[in-house]
């Protein structure tokens, strides 16, 4: 089996292929990461879904994937890997996305000569039903900011600190959670800053403000936190003092929902989603929300006056006399 750069540091395990389709791959991932500046996560995602795809072609043709084999590929072929993948418990938006890697990799080989690959537009996305975002009440997403909503966790202090400040820029400032846990130490806002500069998807970098309750939190975590943050370095770090995992992130909302008796649509992406609600409910421009939330199309955030006319309608429903 062959490896391949994700990103340029780490090595992945690309599957059954031999080493021409692996020195492809590599390529597509390398234009991924440069040219379409994907970060290095979706990167790594890209890669798990192709070696899936791989693994399943080694097994359905009982050999080693090819450019021929890509060549020979049927509808019918593709439609056999998305029934595997039904039957694995794959969902809708997860196969939608995983189709679009594999196209983007297919038109990479086909623009480069190595392989005609049409099956790929022959077969028909999975479709996807368009949820509404379930942001939380207010009352519950301040709750959740408050290092005391954890008193009962056997946690160092800091930690619970660390928690709280990174959820509260989630809340606070709309952030994803990988934008907050990209930050460096030498960019955090503190003192007379009000203001924050993060790099979203795509690699584009917008300024976001930052409020004085988020602003406090930050400056209880750098109190309280054991370890020497380098400047160039992260400014969330774990028990270890390394990179703080997101995944410890959404360990502490898992905690926080059964402490405050929030209901599972309660995750940290919740209250990003709330971040915007809230401040459309509250008068905040369309644009605007656009711009703090790093969406490249307007169409995006238009989502979120979905949610905040269907809470009107509720509010209308339960409480005018002719609304019931």
């Amino acid at each position: 089996m062959e490896h391949i750069l994700v990103d340029g540091s780490a090595a992945f395990d690309i599957g059954p292929a031999d080493a021409e389709v692996a020195e492809a791959a590599a390529a597509w991932l390398a234009e991924l990461a440069s040219e379409k500046r994907l970060a290095a996560l979706t990167c790594e995602a890209y890669a798990r879904d192709l070696r899936q795809f791989l693994v399943f072609l080694s097994e359905h043709f009982g050999q080693p994937v090819t450019f021929a084999t890509f060549a020979d590929l049927t509808a019918a072929d593709l439609r056999a890997f998305m029934a595997r993948r039904r039957k694995e418990g794959v969902g809708s938006r997860s196969l939608l996305r995983q189709l679009s890697g594999l196209r983007s990799f297919a038109r990479m080989l086909q623009r480069e000569g190595k392989a005609e690959a049409a099956a790929f537009s022959a077969v028909r996305t999975p479709k996807v039903a368009r949820t509404l975002p379930k942001p939380l009440p207010i009352r519950e997403a301040r709750e959740m900011m408050r290092v005391e909503a954890r008193a009962g966790a056997e946690k160092p202090a800091w930690v619970l600190a660390r928690d709280a400040a990174v959820l509260g820029l989630l809340y606070g400032a709309g952030l994803r959670i990988s934008e907050a846990l990209s930050i460096k130490r030498c960019d955090a806002p503190l003192g007379t800053s009000d203001s924050l500069t993060v790099t979203g998807k795509g690699g584009k970098r917008r300024g976001v403000p930052i409020i004085l309750p988020v602003k406090r939190g930050l400056e209880t975590y750098l109190s309280l936190c054991p370890y020497h943050l380098p400047p160039e370095g992260p400014l969330f770090v774990g028990a270890k003092g390394g990179p703080l995992s997101p995944r410890m992130i959404q360990f502490t909302v898992a905690e926080l929902r059964g402490a405050l008796g929030l209901p599972d649509s309660a995750t940290p992406h919740a209250l990003r989603h709330s971040f915007a609600t809230h401040l459309l409910s509250r008068g905040g421009d369309l644009r605007a929300i656009q711009e703090l939330l790093g969406h490249a199309s307007l169409s995006t955030t238009q989502i979120y006056t979905a949610v905040d006319g269907k809470r009107l309608l509720e509010a209308y429903r339960s409480a005018h006399p002719r609304g019931r």
